[in-house]
């Protein structure tokens, strides 16, 4: 469960490293986000080169959480850390490549091109 304050690894190559979510978005008593929700965060850390600033307001989709999260044939997921793929508002990933597994559910909220770059699907 993805809240506000919470800090989240960027799993794509669009130059920022660290995020901290500002808001999940929907409607306005939703309290944290799952995987495949959108978010909105703030850049804390990013590579020199990257055209991204830190403080920079930047929209993302959860793919990884480290709390478990109970898909409709009765498992759980959960993995290491948490992490979001940075997106356009057009819903577009930023960056041209994305780092470790991401989550099946990202196919029901229609996240193709996430999934496309993925090395793996979970």
């Amino acid at each position: 469960m993805i809240q506000m304050q919470t800090v989240l690894r960027v799993a794509d190559n669009s130059g920022a490293k660290l995020v901290r979510c500002i808001n999940v978005l929907g409607p306005s008593n939703r309290r944290w986000g799952e995987i495949g929700d959108i978010v909105v965060g703030s850049v804390r850390k990013r590579l020199p080169t990257s055209d991204i600033e830190k403080g920079q307001i930047v929209k993302g989709v959860i793919v990884r959480t480290r709390s478990a999260y109970r898909r409709k044939d009765g498992t759980f997921i959960r993995f290491d850390d948490n992490a979001i793929v940075l997106i356009t508002p057009q819903g577009e990933p930023v960056g041209t490549r994305v780092f470790g597994p991401v989550a099946r559910e990202l196919r029901d909220k229609k996240m193709m091109r996430i999934i496309s770059l993925a090395p793996e699907v979970l």
